[in-house]
């Protein structure tokens, strides 16, 4: 912003400011396209566990590791998703000690829920920009995500929370 004579002239926002404001933006819309089609409680945070759980069951230890939380943070996000019916929590087979975590079958019909609200939103956008333009803001995006160092773990489905 530029201040002249006391008055604060706004400029045009950065493309990294557009990207913040939209990303916060989207997650909310999809949060509530989420609720409305009856998958309610589920936060940003929780897609995070949910894109490893796509990849291949795993532990609490193993969620917690890689996605830089406490164990304990990791069991109360656990426990608060199998208590919604979106993670499922089953004995290892070579030690009854450890559980293992995968989707439930809501879970499953919850991601495809978002992936459809999120392909309605990706559609406005190429009717109003077009196929080419839209081309050209996926490359730069991309350059973006590489830019800030996440675009392999994007393509892994290992990005960490920024939340922590």
């Amino acid at each position: 912003m530029i201040h002249n004579y006391g008055c604060v002239i706004a400029l045009r926002p950065t493309l990294v400011d557009l990207v913040s404001l939209a990303g916060g933006a989207s997650d909310a819309v999809i949060a509530k396209a989420l609720d409305d089609a009856g998958f309610p409680g589920l936060r940003v945070r929780h897609g995070y566990v949910f894109q490893r759980l796509l990849v291949a069951p795993t532990t609490i230890t193993d969620l917690a590791r890689s996605l830089g939380v406490t164990q304990q943070a990791m069991s109360k996000t656990i426990a608060e998703l199998t208590s919604l019916g979106y993670v499922e929590a089953s004995v290892d087979s070579s030690d009854a000690r450890r559980r293992t975590l995968a989707l439930s079958e809501r879970g499953r019909e919850a991601i495809e829920a978002a992936r459809t609200s999120r392909a309605r939103l990706e559609k406005a956008v190429r009717t109003a920009v077009g196929d080419d333009r839209l081309a050209a803001a996926h490359q730069t995006l991309e350059a973006l995500l590489a830019e800030l160092g996440i675009g392999e773990q994007i393509r892994s489905r290992s990005v960490p929370d920024p939340s922590g």
